[in-house]
């Protein structure tokens, strides 16, 4: 990883540089963190240290502890307290426990090719409306009989992002539910969790956890949900509610926890902890310049990028079938619909923009 450390360092950009320089030593140009983000080395030794507690036998209580502090870091980065932070596995999971609530004949509406967690439980309920308009009219789609919105804030084909205040608005003026996808931002897209009655982040992509891992954020009073999932963990004391239905669901959004992948949540709880360290507004600066960097260069190649102005995935129509030739090169990006997808991370530097767009002008 080459960073340019030619220039004056001083201050928090210092900083930023030395903590990533610490953490995070690829092998390669790694481009590609809408698919997979890495591992910091702090992760690492913690997912070794948890495997090794489970291979001693001894007690696992800190990987527990793990879980609570990785609900709190995320609730801190989301804008929300923890009690209405819930701790699942994907976003389909809650993606099908919102689905699970809502009445027959209720309007989902949905953006055109969002990614299927996203979609997949709405449409398997066999009795709702689901309708799907282009990404860009979801605001104006909202009518008196939609019952919630479903979109991603930023797409995973493209990186195109949701005019998610829009959203809100016309959800509001409409009496409909907001139900809004953080995965591909979180992490780097400002989250307001707050603002909308639900949404869902899976934690391997720019929050820089291991797999296994995704939170879901819910009203103060559940918004109507029910636990349908729920096990031991949803029980306000779980340790008590092993056998035997559940007889006193948390009173937080605990109550819509799935059984926690402890090794999981072992790694996450340090991964996030350097999310916080370096301040999601200076990983945003940084990913959105690099972005930038890579939109610049494609103009001076004669390629055009789908408008995505803001994000930090960049995806090049035409140009997927070249993702092989890359990765033999040792540049990983992605082959998405037919499209060239480059993701910009904290990890990366302009020599690595610079590489990627050298090999595609050959």
């Amino acid at each position: 990883m080459d960073f340019d450390f030619s220039r004056p360092q001083s201050g928090p950009m210092e900083t930023f540089e030395s903590l990533v320089r610490a953490e995070f030593a690829p092998k390669n140009t790694y481009l590609n963190t809408a698919s997979n983000g890495l591992l910091p080395a702090r992760a690492v030794t913690a997912l070794h240290e948890a495997v090794r507690l489970r291979a001693e036998g001894r007690p696992l209580t800190p990987l527990y502890a793990d879980v609570e502090a990785a609900r709190a870091s995320f609730a801190r980065l989301a804008g929300v307290p923890a009690e209405r932070v819930a701790a699942g596995a994907s976003v389909a999971a809650h993606t099908g426990v919102i689905a699970a609530s809502l009445p027959p004949g209720a309007e989902v509406l949905t953006a055109e090719d969002d990614f299927t967690s996203v979609l997949t439980p709405f449409h398997l309920r066999g009795d709702l409306k689901v309708r799907a308009v282009p990404l860009e009219r979801i605001p104006e789609s909202v009518r008196p009989g939609t019952a919630l919105v479903a979109v991603s804030a930023a797409q995973s084909a493209d990186g195109r992002l949701a005019d998610l205040p829009a959203l809100r608005e016309a959800a509001r003026e409409h009496g409909a539910r907001t139900y809004v996808d953080f995965s591909q931002g979180a992490g780097w897209l400002p989250i307001d969790a707050g603002a909308y009655d639900y949404t869902a982040t899976v934690c391997f992509k720019w929050l820089l956890g291991p797999h296994g891992a995704a939170f879901l954020v819910v009203p103060e009073d559940f918004g109507g949900l029910t636990p349908v999932l729920a096990g031991w963990v949803a029980g306000e004391r779980p340790w008590d509610s092993c056998y035997g239905p559940v007889t006193e669901l948390a009173h937080s959004a605990r109550r819509f926890d799935l059984t926690h992948a402890l090794f999981t949540f072992a790694g996450l709880r340090p991964a996030l902890e350097l999310v916080e360290e370096l301040g999601p507004d200076a990983i945003r600066a940084h990913d959105l310049a690099l972005a930038e960097r890579f939109r610049a260069g494609l103009a001076g190649l004669g390629h055009e990028p789908v408008p995505a102005p803001g994000s930090a995935i960049v995806s090049v129509p035409g140009l997927g079938h070249r993702q092989g030739e890359l990765s033999a090169a040792g540049i990983e990006v992605s082959d998405r619909a037919g499209n060239l997808r480059a993701s910009f991370h904290l990890y990366n530097t302009p020599a690595d923009v610079d590489r990627l767009l050298d090999v595609l002008g050959n």
